[in-house]
């Protein structure tokens, strides 16, 4: 059954990697529960059901092995892994990347634990569990319901795609993997890079921490292979907090800075190691890597490392035709990466998604912007309230490292609270997130509601579908009118809700588009085109209209892939091009006066 085509064995966490590991991507055993009688019938101690899984394949998927569309809200997994022997005094931590909805874990016929999530990575100790030297017996159960307080992004919850709502993601949808550690290591670390005093500050958290163990932290920065610093600390808790000197004379860049700064020209990053030993003895170590970049806002302006940033970005959804929203392979995120930069944009809107950490290493390494989005709720009230938050707070924290991220989108167009324009219990909610989000990261932008009835947010951000380069230059030729809220986009909605305003914030335009060619089977926005020239022609007048607003920091054009049935993309669902990628880049990268 096993497709080569459809297959994930990359490590799964770049920004913290480790040598012990087992990937347990490949196929399992299956079985729909529609009647939900799999934990009454103990289900959990089954050796084998009776349908086979591509994992991380959603049964959704082509690459799954199953392809059925309908909703099963049930669904169970079933394999048997072997421990080598040589980690029988390790502790044996199994990862998911991600699993949707709710998953619950059975080793050797008994219960792990639970995890609430979809776009968040989690992981259970399962030392106590496991038998070395033996086959061990790992069950999965998953549940996925309909519900629109489900943070559940651009996943229908009807039996029919609709509008922009494409087939839903059930079950586990990343990698599933196996680490093995010693009692005492490194949780994570959290690193924050400060350009304007030449450091870097690193907030190591170790688990199993205790005072009598004789701990030392070894902390090796380097550059291309060449070291830049080295640090050892003796750490007196848990936490602790480590402020390290990048500058070397080594990397002088010819304007006496000595150091390297991360930027979509140039991304550098800084390698670095991990060392956690308890005495002599190497506990734990880890391999990472960070960039020594600033994203600040300035007088209406978004600034990278202290100048000014124009940002050309795409709306990119990450659906893939064989296999939804995970990604086929690494050959295929290179691919859409590649071909975002072909067409002249510097970085992506990541819409309703929470991308695979590979998409996000390789736009650090590659210097791809990101706008990184969380999955909408379709409704408002206390359930939703406690699914989004906690949810949220994980991916910000989890992502937090990677120089590429250069904005946080909790919300999308008032979607999971639809009434936000009068509403005050809404409007409280956002202001929540913004604040939460700025307790976690004071070091990037929040937007919180994404498009229109802003409440507190670092930029104004619009979206218009307007189709006329002439009709969008009158609409948006005063900036004043545009901030008053005298002015309606093409959604006719305001850029406020009641009881905010504009307070000096950089404005983009970080949806319009849409354009569509000419299609029986699937929608665009505006009237469709025929032909490549009336394509461009297109395009490129509302783009320059955007361009020759002198308050515009920037635009993100909608979007980079048709999306089943939104054939809106620049390229086709098969990642093949609709029209001349150097003549998009023709546009992107020409200013119009």
């Amino acid at each position: 059954m096993e497709n080569k085509k459809y297959v994930l064995d990359e490590y799964p966490r770049p920004q913290f990697a480790r040598d012990a590991w087992d990937n347990l991507n490949g196929i399992w055993n299956f079985a729909f529960d529609d009647i939900n009688v799999g934990e009454t019938q103990k289900w959990y101690n089954e050796k084998e059901f009776d349908k086979k899984i591509n994992v991380p394949y959603v049964y959704e998927s082509l690459a799954s092995g199953i392809h059925d569309e309908s909703h099963h809200a049930n669904v169970w997994y079933q394999r048997e892994f072997l421990l080598d022997p040589k980690y029988d005094k390790k502790s044996i931590i199994l990862n998911f990347q991600g699993a949707d909805y709710i998953t619950k874990v059975w080793v050797n016929g008994t219960y792990v634990g639970l995890h609430k999530g979809s776009s968040n990575k989690f992981k259970f100790d399962v030392t106590k569990h496991v038998k070395f030297g033996d086959v061990n017996n790992l069950v999965v159960k998953c549940e996925d319901s309909i519900s629109t307080c489900q943070p559940r992004g651009k996943q229908r919850w009807h039996d029919e795609n609709y509008a922009c709502w494409y087939v839903q993601s059930t079950g586990i949808w990343k990698t599933v993997w196996m680490e093995y550690l010693n009692n005492s290591n490194l949780e994570m670390v959290k690193i924050t890079p400060n350009i304007d005093d030449a450091t870097a500050s690193f907030e190591y958290s170790l688990s199993n921490f205790r005072s009598d163990m004789d701990l030392r932290v070894v902390t090796e920065i380097s550059f291309k292979g060449k070291t830049i610093s080295e640090v050892s600390i003796k750490p007196d808790r848990s936490y602790f907090k480590l402020i390290v000197d990048v500058t070397n004379d080594s990397l002088n860049d010819g304007v006496h800075l000595k150091f390297l700064l991360w930027d979509p020209q140039n991304p550098n990053l800084y390698d670095v190691k991990f060392k956690l030993y308890g005495g002599e003895l190497l506990l734990d170590e880890v391999g990472s890597y960070f960039g020594m970049r600033k994203i600040s806002i300035d007088n209406g302006k978004v600034l990278l490392n202290n100048h000014e940033l124009y940002q050309k970005l795409i709306l990119d959804q990450g659906y893939w035709p064989d296999t939804l929203l995970t990604p086929p392979s690494e050959n295929a995120i290179l691919e859409d990466i590649d071909k975002t930069l072909a067409m002249g944009f510097n970085g992506v809107r990541k819409h309703m998604k929470v991308e695979d950490e590979r998409y996000l290493y390789w736009c650090d390494q590659k210097g791809v912007l990101v706008w990184s989005e969380f999955p909408a709720t379709y409704e408002y009230n206390d359930e939703s309230i406690k699914n989004f938050i906690p949810e949220w707070l994980d991916v910000v924290t989890q992502n937090y490292n990677h120089p590429s991220i250069v904005a946080w989108v909790p919300i999308n167009e008032s979607w999971g609270v639809p009434n936000i324009l009068v509403d005050k219990k809404q409007q409280n909610f956002t202001e929540a997130l913004y604040y939460l989000t700025k307790s976690i990261d004071q070091t990037r932008p929040v937007i919180v509601n994404d498009g229109w009835e802003h409440t507190i947010s670092d930029i104004l951000t619009i979206h218009d579908y307007e189709e006329l380069g002439s009709v969008f230059a009158i609409k948006y030729v005063d900036k004043d009118l545009v901030v008053s809220d005298k002015l309606l986009n093409t959604n006719k909605k305001c850029n406020f809700a009641n009881g905010y305003s504009y307070k000096g914030q950089p404005i983009i335009i970080s949806e319009y588009g849409g354009i569509a060619f000419k299609n029986n089977v699937g929608w665009g926005y505006g009237n469709q085109v025929k032909t490549e020239e009336e394509f461009l022609t297109r395009y490129m007048s509302i783009t320059n209209e955007i361009k020759r607003l002198g308050y515009a920091c920037g635009y993100c054009y909608t979007q980079i892939t048709d999306v089943q049935q939104e054939v809106n993309g620049l390229l086709y669902e098969d990642r093949s091009a609709k029209i001349s990628l150097p003549k998009i880049k023709i546009i992107n990268d020409n200013i119009v006066i």
